[in-house]
């Protein structure tokens, strides 16, 4: 048995340039195959799913067959195409039982109640569908051999496990990731027998295996018997939607993302009042505290707003509207106290692949938080995500817990146009802080002229309120970040949170721009990937 080892950190080329192809995603596993894809007469439809299913293998605290996708799509005839394949709460999903049983009105962030339908294996499969060049059975050929033989322990990979012990909790879990009773370290090698054996049947049967098949009703068993209320029928149920793009304007820019109940709106509202505000849009800009009130104002109008479609009370369209736009430009002029949106975490990944001939991907597949609900369903080595915890047990409000309903999404791909030509693939982690994170992308990319690895490494700060207690709105600061901006951000009413260089609590975002020599890419450093191009 022959292992991949990962190069160190400082020798991940995270910017790649070439004349036909580009990718970056967060493991550099998952890179290497999506550029095999390519090498192999691929697309870029094709070089996103070959990473996607290997990051459900070697990034295994942040996606999986578990958990949601999310993706947009672009064919050669410049049609884009919203892929939303996030699942559904089961039907017997009780939001007064839940009340209940935690005394509030918060949603449990782990545990069986925060399990929702997974999406990822049909969201691959509707990928496929917009013209992937190469067979089904092709995409999982790398993650199968990681499954297998074995793959190395990511940096991220180990740090989730030493943080979190309470992982062990779950006896399948703990069989995995625990051997000894001790988490999994750097670079120790670990196979996952029974996830490969699930990925060998959604690669020769496809995804109804487990939506209708033996795998489907094992995996549901299994939930069942940690206390999750999800049945047979609810996987039956599950279908992977294709939608036109959300889209806004942003000075010459068409910027696209997946409608609601995907979180993408934000950024389309955040670009739009930068620009109507007139303000410097350099996040380390005189403007800096103006832009945190943006992302505030945002935040804060998504959390009344986002939930499954079918139940929104506004529609999305209302949302974008010039009335509306002019009402949040109101808020941030008037110079309240900023409020506090949700803290960015969130165990995700995005990826972004191109090519010459039109093709181009931003896909995001994500666990929500670190292995999701922390729990692994032995038999079929599946980890099921925690993203019902984004419903709310407010009564009444539209993204309270209903059985059936898809709750309110943090996962929002973005594709960047230019008079009617595509400009930009971007995507990123982060949770409820994306949409704060990709504006920074485009703005840095397209405002700012700065290459791909640029944009994507350059520090950040986020509005996060990490510090539900504190009276005072919170910025998570990085700590290269020029203390010009932090000292205005704090005399803008924030309180700062300093954190590391490089820090991935500030999220992993990726970045390809079209060039007129091809394509450039960029690689977040804070992750564990890199940059590939041909």
């Amino acid at each position: 048995m022959v292992v991949p080892v990962l190069p160190d950190s400082e020798m991940m080329d995270t910017a790649a340039s070439g004349a036909r192809w580009a990718i970056a995603t967060p493991h550099t596993l998952a890179t290497q195959a999506g550029a095999e894809a390519f090498e192999r007469g691929g697309n870029a439809i094709d070089a996103a799913l070959a990473a996607a299913a290997t990051l459900a293998v070697v990034y295994p605290h942040m996606c999986g067959v578990g958990g949601d996708l999310f993706a947009l799509v672009q064919r050669p005839d410049g049609a884009v195409t919203a892929v939303n394949s996030s699942g559904r709460a089961p039907a017997a999903a009780d939001a007064d039982r839940v009340r209940e049983v935690t005394g509030g009105h918060v949603m449990p962030a782990r545990g069986p109640y925060s399990v929702t339908v997974p999406g990822a294996a049909a969201g691959w499969r509707a990928l496929h569908g917009q013209g992937a060049a190469l067979d089904w059975t092709t995409a999982f050929e790398r993650a199968l051999v990681h499954a297998r033989e074995g793959a190395p322990v990511a940096a991220g990979l180990a740090e989730t496990l030493a943080e979190d012990p309470a992982l062990a909790e779950d006896p399948g879990m703990a069989a995995l990731f625990f051997p000894g009773g001790s988490p999994l370290g750097t670079g120790a090698t670990f196979a996952q027998p029974a996830l490969a054996a699930t990925l060998t049947a959604i690669a020769t049967e496809g995804p109804d295996v487990l939506y209708r098949g033996e795998v489907g009703r094992r995996y549901a068993a299994g939930l069942a018997a940690a206390g999750v209320p999800i049945v047979p029928g609810d996987l039956e149920a599950h279908r992977a939607d294709l939608l036109p793009p959300l889209r806004g304007r942003y000075r010459d820019l068409d910027v696209s993302v997946v409608p609601p109940n995907s979180q993408g709106f934000v950024l389309l509202q955040a670009l739009a009042l930068v620009e109507r505000l007139g303000i410097d849009p350099d996040p380390f800009g005189p403007d800096a505290p103006i832009l945190a009130r943006i992302f505030s104002t945002t935040a804060a109008d998504r959390d009344r707003h986002l939930a499954d479609p079918a139940r929104m009370v506004v529609h999305p369209s209302t949302l974008l509207d010039d009335g509306h736009l002019a009402g949040l430009a109101d808020e941030v002029r008037t110079g309240g106290e900023p409020e506090m949106p949700r803290s960015p975490s969130g165990d995700t990944i995005a990826l972004v692949t191109a090519d010459t001939e039109g093709h181009a991907v931003s896909l995001i597949q994500s666990l929500f938080d670190g292995f999701g609900s922390g729990i692994l369903e032995p038999s079929t080595g599946i980890v099921a995500h925690d993203r019902g915890g984004c419903f709310t047990l407010e009564p009444g409000h539209p993204n309270e817990l209903r059985g059936g309903a898809r709750p309110a999404h943090t996962l929002m791909p973005a594709l960047v146009h230019r008079e009617g030509r595509l400009a930009g693939v971007a995507g990123t982690m982060g949770g409820y802080a994306q949409p704060q994170i990709n504006a920074m992308t485009v703005i840095r990319s397209f405002d700012l002229a700065m290459e791909p690895g640029d944009a994507v490494a350059t520090p950040r700060w986020l509005v996060n309120g990490m510090d539900p207690s504190s009276e005072t709105p919170a910025v998570t600061v990085e700590a290269d970040v020029p203390t010009a901006t932090t000292e205005a951000l704090r005399e803008g009413g924030f309180e700062v949170d300093t954190v590391g260089v490089r820090d991935g609590s500030v999220g992993h975002a990726h970045l390809i721009r079209v060039t007129e020599g091809g394509l450039a890419a960029g690689s977040d450093p804070r992750a564990d990937g890199s940059a590939m191009a041909g």
